[in-house]
């Protein structure tokens, strides 16, 4: 199976009728639209494609096509993949398509950036997008997000941070210093501009999980 160039449509024969849903082949696993699925490839060596489902249709030899929206992997997008992206980061796109079902393999879900990182436990099948993406263009929507740290990038939620007790920004334990291994160690985090006169480091224990879950106003921002 291929993706279809964005803003070249599939050609769509008449006689169709619209279905409420389908059955992944050789499993038990319904699909409706709405859904968020993984299909085959057209190379074998490559991740499964991920496109959320807008309608399934069968035509008069019960052949089922289904109407999708593709999510881009960062490697897919024109930027490429950046340090800031996640293993797991989608943007959904703009780029609609025509498939067969039967390159379905599977189901996913996408969750929100903010849901995401609230998962205790990160499944084979779980996703998340924080952008949209224009495929013709490469422009990202939002074109801004919140920069955390001295190397103000946006957040991994891959990647451990400290929260300084100070001024309340995250770092990444690199950025100041310390291996990942100290930074799980340490107890308090007080970032160099704010212990001028304190040497003491400390971590985030007491503050929240990560930078997404924190509610203080980034100002500092810039684009991706």
């Amino acid at each position: 199976m291929a993706k279809t160039r964005p803003g070249v449509a599939s050609k769509i024969k008449t006689g169709r009728k619209e279905l409420d849903s389908y059955t992944i082949k050789g499993t038990n696993k319904i699909v409706r639209a709405g859904d968020c699925v993984l299909m085959r490839p057209s190379d074998a060596g490559k991740p499964p494609y991920v496109a959320r489902v807008e309608k399934i249709e069968a035509d008069a030899r019960n052949n089922v096509k289904v109407h999708c929206r593709w999510y881009y992997r960062p490697e897919e997008s024109l930027g490429g993949r950046r340090q800031f992206h996640g293993a797991k980061e989608l943007f959904l796109s703009d780029h609609f398509d025509v498939q067969s079902a039967h390159t379905i393999e599977g189901k996913c879900i996408v969750h929100t950036f903010k849901n995401y990182t609230r998962l205790e436990n990160v499944g084979a099948e779980d996703y998340y997008c924080r952008f949209e993406y224009k495929a013709a263009t490469g422009a990202f929507t939002p074109d801004r997000v919140a920069v955390y740290c001295k190397c103000e990038m946006p957040y991994n939620p891959d990647d451990l941070m400290v929260q300084c007790e100070g001024c309340k920004d995250w770092y990444h334990p690199a950025c100041v210093g310390m291996t990942i291994e100290e930074a799980k160690k340490l107890d308090h985090f007080v970032c160099a501009e704010c212990s001028s006169d304190d040497d003491v480091k400390k971590s985030q224990n007491g503050f929240t999980a990560s930078p997404a879950d924190d509610v203080k106003v980034e100002t500092k921002r810039r684009k991706r």
